[in-house]
């Protein structure tokens, strides 16, 4: 099966999560994505968590599916070699993304001189391009102050790179809105965004700007209550955690009703004069809300309740580490059709995802691992930079190149 990108072709000099991703992603859909790295692996080529050969799983994870090539940037003819694979000629190539710009080399001006319609996407840290990454960004724009227990005053960082993600998400929109311009006018561009800009963005989408401006005011740590509606964690007898949700009216409605709480919340909408069908009111008495329903859930283990939650269409979860995960949600098997189960060189055995989207004029594509460092260095020397046997022989023996023969560990 073939992609919806099938015949597209991207060059990807990155490091680090979101450039990365957004190959991987291109990659998924069926272009054809040549990443390359500097001999001996790139910045991420070690990078946690490791597989017990010592292997990156952090790397083999946002590169599956694309071509490696290794070369020797810091000689000019590894540099000229870069060059002309990202400005090789073809209508569905001329593209590029990265997030390690070196000016007066890869960079727009100079590689847009080889090929006037190149498309260039570039990731900064922040707008004056000073480095950043998600555990500086969050910090910087408030949001570990509004994370964490409503006891604790620290900021608390998060474990997920939120808008690392999302920036590779809008690397992959501003590469196909630009090529999209260049199909119906003809010309090539450099698209510049930063990871600070996104987050400022989104949160700025979110309100968080407008209620910090308007309410002069922060928002209040909350702990895992759902911010503005209603939203809580509970023990269970059997020692578990849940997460019950009750934003919307409906939700709400059988929550309650499936818990059998309905006088209780009568009796405190009375009491309070509250309307509990106001999402904010229940915001505003979740501590109310919460004592009610503690008792329910301390009484009842998951089991006694899941089936009937799931019947009643409740929005509900079962708190549980990865590990836990990947034991008992089929979701991260291959029963769900984006996984399959791939043995992969020095790592193991495991669910590996492809694309989440289902496209009807396309077959899902089977994921593919991440090639070891170096994997497709010959190939694309041939068939993209367009060398002869002897140009690549003499590369390879100069140094300047590498294959999979002296690359020594996936990724690095």
């Amino acid at each position: 099966m073939t992609g919806i990108l099938k015949g597209m072709r991207v060059v990807e000099g990155s490091a680090f999560v979101a450039v990365p991703l957004a190959g991987m992603t291109l990659a998924q859909m069926g272009a054809e994505v040549i990443r390359f790295d500097r001999i001996g692996g790139g910045l991420d080529a070690e990078r946690w968590p490791l597989a017990p050969s010592g292997q990156s799983l952090f790397w083999a994870g946002l590169n599956k599916g694309k071509k490696s090539v290794a070369v020797d940037m810091s000689r000019p003819e590894g540099r000229e070699l870069v060059t002309r694979l990202v400005t090789a000629p073809g209508e569905d190539a001329g593209m590029f993304l990265t997030n390690l710009r070196v000016r007066g080399w890869m960079d727009y001006e100079t590689l847009s001189q080889h090929r006037a319609d190149l498309i260039m996407v570039t990731l900064m840290g922040d707008r004056h391009g000073r480095p950043q990454v998600d555990y500086t960004v969050n910090p910087s724009l408030g949001v570990p102050a509004m994370t964490g227990p409503a006891d604790r005053p620290e900021p608390v960082a998060h474990a997920m790179p939120a808008w690392d993600v999302a920036a590779g998400h809008l690397v992959v929109s501003s590469l196909l809105a630009a090529e999209r311009t260049r199909l119906r006018r003809g010309h090539g561009q450099e698209v510049e965004l930063s990871l600070k800009d996104v987050a400022a963005a989104t949160i700025g989408h979110l309100g968080m700007i407008g209620d910090a401006v308007v309410n002069d005011r922060d928002r209040p740590k909350a702990g895992n209550a759902l911010y503005g509606a209603y939203g809580q964690d509970f023990v269970c007898a059997c020692g578990r955690r849940v997460m019950v949700i009750g934003l919307t009216q409906r939700q709400w409605r059988n929550l309650v009703k499936a818990t059998g709480t309905e006088a209780e919340m009568e009796a405190l909408a009375a009491r309070t004069g509250r309307d509990l069908a106001d999402e904010g009111a229940r915001w505003e008495l979740r501590a109310q809300i919460t004592e009610i329903l503690r008792p329910w859930f301390a009484a009842r283990r998951v089991g006694d309740f899941a089936g009937d939650f799931d019947a009643a269409g409740l929005t509900w979860s079962v708190f549980r580490t990865v590990r836990e995960a990947v034991s008992e949600d089929p979701d991260l098997s291959n029963a769900n059709p984006i996984f399959e189960d791939l043995d992969q060189p020095g790592l193991g055995r495991f669910p590996v995802p492809g694309h989440p989207a289902a496209f009807s004029g396309h077959g899902r594509v089977a994921p593919a691992p991440a090639p070891a460092l170096g994997a497709d260095t010959e190939e694309v020397l041939g068939d993209v930079a367009g060398m002869s046997d002897a140009e690549i022989a003499g590369l390879f023996d100069a140094g300047i190149v590498e294959g999979p023969r002296r690359a020594t560990r996936s990724g690095g």
